[in-house]
């Protein structure tokens, strides 16, 4: 008893019409479905007369019966036999076996349109991490030193906001430029001296250079306020503050920024009074004593001012670069006093 691949039954036979050839008178034969191949049988004899592959038979007059099936591979030009069959139970059998058959088959095309897609996802994602970061470091590099300080400004009014307006002294402010050019500060560096909630310095973009007003109104000498101004320059040489500010930007803004060039005003608002709230950022040791050493500054009054007093100020103080030599003074004594002015009255 043959098994067929349909488990609903057990044995399925029909009549059916082959043609051997084109030429070929027809002949009836019996038809059943084995696991993936059709059998045509003498009806008399019981004999096989041919096995098809299941795979490999197309029915060519589809929704018509008696239905008439010719193996694939004997399509062409050349002479090939066929196969007719009338009985609907046969004819759906048929078509049900193919249809498993196909479904179990490998399908590449899909295989590869899965992978695409799966690539194109991935691409997508990268592209939602990486792009945002890599449109704000572009965004950092190509604004101009105008709209850099304009933005430094504006992350200073808001800093302004919990410090108060920073203080101003015609007088005084010649020694702050004497100062910032005595350690190497660029050309255009604003400097603004505010009465509280500092610690040290900090460089905001565009060379706006915020400093706490205790380095000047409880210092004798002006060398710790010229190191931690020094320190606040030294650092944002590793660290763009500009980076930093745009990494808190509304991406919607970034890109308005490099489409018009400018950023909205109120876009920095609570940005400052943040930056007021942790410790500044500072270079590595190595960066700072090379700085300090450049600048021919000490860097133990600048060590003995951190908010912070540790293992990096103890390294500082130690490996002062003129620790036990001369170094030339940060400001001369009357540019000092001068300098030591610039809040008086302002309180």
């Amino acid at each position: 008893m043959r098994s067929t691949a349909l488990r609903q039954f057990q044995r399925l036979e029909a009549p059916g019409s082959w043609r051997p050839a084109p030429d070929a008178q027809l002949r009836e034969v019996v038809v059943s479905i084995g696991e993936a191949t059709l059998i045509l049988s003498d009806p008399k004899s019981d004999a096989p007369l041919a096995h098809w592959s299941l795979p490999a038979v197309r029915r060519m007059n589809p929704g018509t019966r008696p239905a008439v099936y010719v193996p694939v591979a004997a399509e062409g030009d050349g002479p090939f036999e066929s196969l007719e069959v009338d009985d609907r139970w046969m004819i759906d059998a048929i078509g049900r076996v193919q249809a498993a058959i196909a479904a179990r088959r490998p399908h590449p095309g899909r295989l590869r349109g899965g992978l695409m897609a799966g690539a194109v996802l991935v691409m997508l994602l990268a592209g939602a991490v990486w792009l945002p970061g890599a449109m704000r470091s572009h965004a950092a590099r190509i604004t101009p030193a105008a709209e850099r300080q304009q933005i430094g400004l504006a992350i200073l009014r808001d800093m302004s906001r919990t410090t108060g307006a920073p203080c101003a002294d015609p007088a005084a402010a010649g020694s702050l430029h004497l100062l910032a050019k005595r350690i190497g500060l660029p050309a255009g560096a604003r400097i603004a001296v505010l009465r509280e909630g500092l610690p040290g310095a900090i460089m905001l973009p565009g060379h706006v250079l915020a400093v706490d007003h205790t380095l000047i109104r409880d210092q004798s000498e002006p060398e710790a306020l010229a190191g931690h101004m020094l320190a606040a320059y030294l650092t944002a040489a590793e660290t763009d503050p500009m980076v930093e500010a745009l990494a808190q930007v509304p991406f919607s803004q970034i890109l308005g920024l490099l489409t018009r060039g400018t950023l909205r005003p109120d876009v920095w608002q609570g940005y400052g009074e943040a930056l007021l709230s942790q410790p500044p950022k500072r270079a590595s040791e190595r960066r700072l004593l090379e700085g300090f050493a450049a600048a021919k500054l000490p860097s133990s009054p600048y060590a003995e001012t951190l908010p912070d007093s540790g293992t990096r100020a103890v390294a500082l103080t130690e490996s002062d670069p003129f620790r036990s030599h001369p170094y030339p003074p940060a400001l001369d004594e009357r540019d000092w006093i001068t300098l030591q002015q610039i809040c008086i009255g302002q309180e």
